[in-house]
């Protein structure tokens, strides 16, 4: 602090009177000003075991040679050993290598992966984006699965599809696809289809297919179950169903299962995502009249007991004007 302060008053009256009259001491001034003076390095004397010129070019010319240039130092000095022959140590190896220009470095080809552009998709109606996905169902013993397919309408959640099998089949969900897009009534242009990127979802019979119907197909980032809620929000909902047993003994079991569960869910689950409607309601364009519904009970509520509702009048949950996947953060770019 007392020498920022001599610092300022230096211009004014000089680096002495500043010093007297803040009682400084002017040599600790000059010092701390003055930078300090770099202390010559004496060389290091080389130690009579190092590598000669001659025998450290010789390592390195082993190392960047064709037969061992994309192995790894510790393979190339084990495989030398193997053949009755020691240029140097394992650690030397790495040493002469890192003092060429960092050749430690990974000296393999590597695969380099593409960026994947996050998918941002919207859905305004049904029938305009599904996303479909595989799970597994645990079998009557440790490592034996049944495989649950299930297509679902982003907008409605409602559930165009399902099917259970003993396999994740390309050919399966080729046929699931079909049937669905047949039953709904899928024009060419209309529909997209959303999944992550297990082997059936990029497999070549299911976008033959989709190309076929003239459906656009996108898939998820790697390792990003976020890019894929919808169906991971409904299968949690599945298994967290009472009666969702630990394991089923058969693929007759789970297939009974599923059955009352998908039309639970189509026809009675209101749905906190659609305003508390069925994913059927939605799906079949009968949510508007139920919501007129809900509002003429809450107004008739509202009118025989006002003191009851503080604030406003009640009003039933909104209903759903889109559903997003990825949606963009900012509102220009979601127009």
């Amino acid at each position: 602090m007392i020498e920022q302060t001599v610092d300022e008053l230096t211009p004014l009256v000089g680096t002495r009177p500043a010093c007297r009259a803040l009682g400084a001491a002017p040599a600790t001034i000059y010092r701390r000003r003055r930078p300090p003076e770099p202390r010559p390095r004496r060389p290091r004397a080389v130690p009579a075991r190092a590598l000669s010129d001659a025998e450290r070019e010789e390592v390195l010319g082993v190392l960047h040679s064709e037969r061992f240039v994309d192995c790894s130092p510790a393979q190339v000095w084990a495989t030398l050993l193997d053949e009755g022959r020691y240029l140097a140590s394992e650690r030397t190896f790495y040493r002469l290598l890192a003092a060429r220009h960092g050749s430690v470095t990974e000296r393999r080809d590597q695969l380099t992966h593409p960026a994947y552009a996050k998918p941002e998709l919207l859905a305004e109606r049904p029938n305009e984006l599904w996303s479909w996905d595989v799970s597994k169902l645990l079998g009557p013993a440790k490592w034996t699965y049944y495989y649950l397919y299930v297509i679902l309408d982003v907008f409605s959640r409602y559930v165009v599809g399902w099917t259970v099998q003993h396999r994740e089949s390309a050919k399966l969900a080729e046929t699931l696809i079909a049937q669905a897009a047949e039953q709904q009534q899928i024009k060419r242009g209309q529909l997209t289809v959303h999944a992550d990127r297990g082997s059936a979802m990029r497999s070549k019979p299911v976008a033959f297919l989709l190309a076929d119907l003239g459906v656009l197909k996108t898939h998820s980032r790697p390792y990003t179950s976020t890019d894929n809620p919808y169906s991971e929000a409904h299968f949690k909902t599945l298994k967290y169903r009472p009666g969702f047993p630990e394991h089923f003994q058969n693929i007759e079991q789970a297939r009974a299962f599923c059955r009352p569960f998908f039309d639970w869910y189509n026809h009675e689950h209101r749905h906190s995502g659609i305003g508390l409607m069925t994913p059927a309601a939605v799906h079949h364009g009968q949510a508007q009249a139920l919501h007129a519904e809900r509002q003429r009970v809450l107004t008739a509520a509202y009118a025989q007991t006002p003191e009851r509702f503080v604030g406003r009048p009640p009003r039933p949950p909104e209903l759903p004007t889109a559903a997003w996947i990825n949606k963009p953060t900012t509102e220009e770019a979601a127009h």
